[in-house]
């Protein structure tokens, strides 16, 4: 199996975008258009995973899927129960049972790996942690490039260890999850420029800049500082291919919304969102506690469907740059580069 990564006629990745904005109508339309597609496996089985994967696979072979490293960091049971307490009442306004802590969840990761090793993709890419050099192993020998996350200096170093075919690095102007390695851990705010330059400077294994990139310019700043590649998340959420929800969708074009916070109260993760009701109503009670506080939103975030004050409006800080646009024209911005 070829690198993706060393074809690209376009030197950009879709970023993979779980909770269903990523489609495998998205990625199609990325790799027919010159980039990467990717798939999100995160929050769906096995089977469902695979289903994509097979749709997909039968129209390209420049793609690749997006893997949940479970997370090394655990909850306090305290807190989650605290938290719990400090929602009941946005449930009891929405209708729905009182949250309830629930259990760990490490989202079919072995499972997952097991599909993958056995059933080969072009690209398997990690976030939230780092696999093993096991699991590393395995999916070289499927032929799979294996692709790793890291959002400063520190978490680069790690990954290298483990001797990647590329490293995505992602600044704090990313929107969604941060990849940090452990929940409890407090981002950098380190930008996208900075961390690539700082990066470019330690090793030659190619770059993936991620955060940020709503625009050529942007990009162009980038590969000059030493990237490789880019990854496109914002711009895609606004793409007629997407999955995004519509409040996500019409929050995004609306100009309504003016900022984006990093906030931890939709999934006890850090993650950048337009900033709404929800996320000021629980700053002072937000937590860390990944998966839990994911599962316990859940309910309330279904129960706003139509209400983007009750949601998790995931966005990078250039969010102002969406448009109502297909996948292939978000990639044409960036060709040539």
């Amino acid at each position: 199996m070829t690198n993706p990564l060393s074809e690209l006629p376009v030197p950009l990745l879709q970023a993979p975008m779980a909770g269903g904005p990523s489609t495998a109508a998205l990625a199609v339309a990325v790799a027919r258009a010159g980039g990467l597609g990717m798939l999100a496996a995160g929050y769906k089985t096995v089977e469902a995973m695979a289903q994509e994967i097979r749709e997909v696979a039968v129209k390209t072979d420049r793609f690749g899927v997006n893997l949940f490293v479970p997370e090394r960091d655990p909850s306090d049971p305290g807190e989650l129960e605290a938290y719990a307490r400090a929602l009941a009442p946005v449930a009891a306004e929405l209708g729905v049972a009182a949250p309830q802590p629930g259990e760990f969840s490490d989202d079919h990761y072995a499972a997952k790996l097991d599909h993958l090793a056995t059933h080969s993709v072009p690209l398997v890419s990690f976030t939230f942690g780092l696999p093993s050099p096991d699991d590393v192993a395995r999916l070289r020998s499927a032929g799979t490039v294996v692709v790793l996350n890291a959002t400063d200096e520190a978490e680069v170093r790690a990954a290298l260890v483990l001797d990647p075919d590329a490293i995505v690095v992602q600044g704090t102007e990313a929107g969604g999850h941060r990849a940090t390695h452990g929940q409890a851990k407090t981002p950098l705010e380190i930008s996208t420029a900075d961390l690539v330059s700082a990066v470019r400077e330690t090793t030659a294994l190619p770059l993936i800049a991620a955060g940020g990139v709503a625009d050529r310019e942007t990009a162009e700043d980038l590969m000059e500082r030493g990237a490789d590649a880019v990854q496109v998340g914002t711009l895609f959420l606004t793409t007629e291919e997407a999955g995004t929800k519509p409040a996500h969708r019409e929050a995004l074009l609306s100009g309504r919304f003016g900022e984006t916070v990093v906030t931890r109260v939709f999934s006890g993760r850090a993650a950048r969102a337009l900033r709404n009701a929800f996320t000021d109503r629980l700053e002072v009670e937000q937590i860390s506690g990944y998966p839990q506080v994911h599962h316990m939103t859940a309910p309330l975030r279904a129960a706003s469907a139509q209400d983007p004050a009750g949601l998790n409006l995931w966005a990078g800080t250039g969010f102002a740059a969406c448009r109502e646009t297909t996948a292939t024209d978000v990639v044409e911005q960036f060709r040539g580069l």
